[in-house]
């Protein structure tokens, strides 16, 4: 079997090697007998490796990272280095992406390297609180503590992210069915009907007609149609990945009736966590406000946050700036961020407004479907009535005329 592996010499240098042995015990008595310890081995298994490909579509999700906060944030508490830490976390876990993440960032530690500053080049990794908040927790202390509201505040943006996206998977899969029973229905009913209106010799309604011409465009140049499909569908998707095309698509969403309520406030519900997190971890509040801006994800917002960080440093306060984007910022985080700044406790203001955001996108969420379900059978029974017609109005008319 040929291994690649990776060690560490006598001098504390870590090196790259490959061995073609007949066991993992070989390979450590080789590396052991030139004076090396062994940190990590991988098999190598011929042309096709199984390791290699995983690797490629393996990622550290954001689950991963909760984890990683947490369990980090505990082991420092409970008083093991910061190498120990990361050396246990390798060990214990099974997912290879992760793995090879942890050996890195023990690598740049063991090197005199901080944890912000590891976790700062592997930014395309690790989101902007992740790294901002690792670093308040040094300067201040107190980082298994600022570990644990890192995984905390990630864990409750996660939360909120799937159950916004959990609610639309049951209108998207109605309307997804439903276009592909239309499909089918063009494809192989309405030709059958068609040759029976053409027997009978009678003039078609307008809506019948353009059932028909659709049907025989997609029978007679499938491939053309199919094609057009998938043209359609990869333009929409790079459109909507565009910087244009997303931002059209957050001013719609932010706009649309019941759901523009919902996005509205999980984006307060994440600007208020994130807020509090950071400037309860000693973050000052430009810097926080930076960070925030890269958290959301809706251009308005980012817009809204990048104007309060220049009217902070012209010595406007936060409560002013939202208060004049009361289109998308709702007027209870205004108010409450006013009283934080009275009181100097904006940090737990913050909070309590996120948690009552967070329970709020809860409740509406779970009613979601109930308030879908009447819209979505409106627009199933109108496409059926349509299409029931427009094929039964020909021959109505034939018995008219009898």
């Amino acid at each position: 079997m040929l291994y690649t592996y990776t060690a560490k010499n006598m001098k504390g240098e870590t090196y790259d090697g490959k061995f073609d042995a007949k066991s993992k015990i070989e390979l450590y008595a080789k590396v052991r007998g030139e004076g090396g310890r062994i940190l990590s081995v991988r098999e190598k298994g011929g042309f096709f490796d199984i390791n290699s490909f995983g690797s490629i579509f393996g990622r550290v999700n954001t689950h991963d990272k909760i984890l990683l906060a947490k369990n980090l944030g505990s082991m420092l508490a409970a008083g093991l280095s910061m190498t120990r830490a990361l050396e246990v976390m390798e060990k214990q876990t099974r997912k290879k992406t992760l793995r090879d993440l942890l050996h890195s960032l023990t690598e740049d530690v063991s090197k005199g390297d901080s944890l912000s500053d590891a976790l700062k080049k592997r930014a395309n990794i690790f989101p902007a609180i992740f790294i901002s908040m690792t670093k308040a927790g040094e300067e201040s202390g107190k980082l298994a503590e600022a570990l644990s509201v890192i995984a905390s505040q990630m864990d409750k943006s996660y939360t909120l992210t799937k159950r916004v996206r959990g609610a639309m998977i049951y209108p998207a899969v109605i309307l997804s069915l439903m276009v592909v029973i239309a499909i089918l229905l063009l494809i192989y009913m309405v030709p059958t009907l068609t040759s029976t209106f053409q027997g009978l010799g009678i003039e078609l309604p307008l809506s019948t007609r353009i059932i028909i011409a659709m049907s025989r465009t997609m029978v007679d140049h499938t491939l053309i149609f199919l094609g057009a499909i998938v043209i359609f569908v990869l333009a929409a998707a790079v459109s909507l990945r565009s910087k244009l095309g997303g931002q059209i698509m957050d001013s719609v969403f932010v706009k649309l009736p019941v759901i523009g309520m919902i996005v509205k406030e999980v984006n307060s519900a994440r600007t208020a966590r994130t807020l509090s997190s950071l400037l309860s971890a000693g973050v000052p509040i430009v810097n926080a406000l930076e960070v925030t801006e890269n958290v959301v994800g809706n251009h308005l917002y980012k817009e809204a946050l990048n104007d309060a960080r220049a009217a902070i440093q012209k010595g406007e306060t936060v409560s002013a700036v939202l208060g004049r984007y009361e289109s998308i910022y709702p007027a209870f985080i205004s108010e409450m961020t006013a009283v934080g700044e009275e009181t100097g406790k904006i940090s737990e203001m913050l909070l309590n407004v996120a948690v009552y955001y967070e329970e709020d996108v809860e409740e509406k969420t779970k009613d979601l479907s109930t308030i879908i379900e009447p819209l979505l059978m409106i627009i199933i029974g109108g496409g059926v009535g349509i299409f029931a017609l427009s094929m039964l109005a020909p021959t109505y008319s034939l018995v008219n005329n009898i």
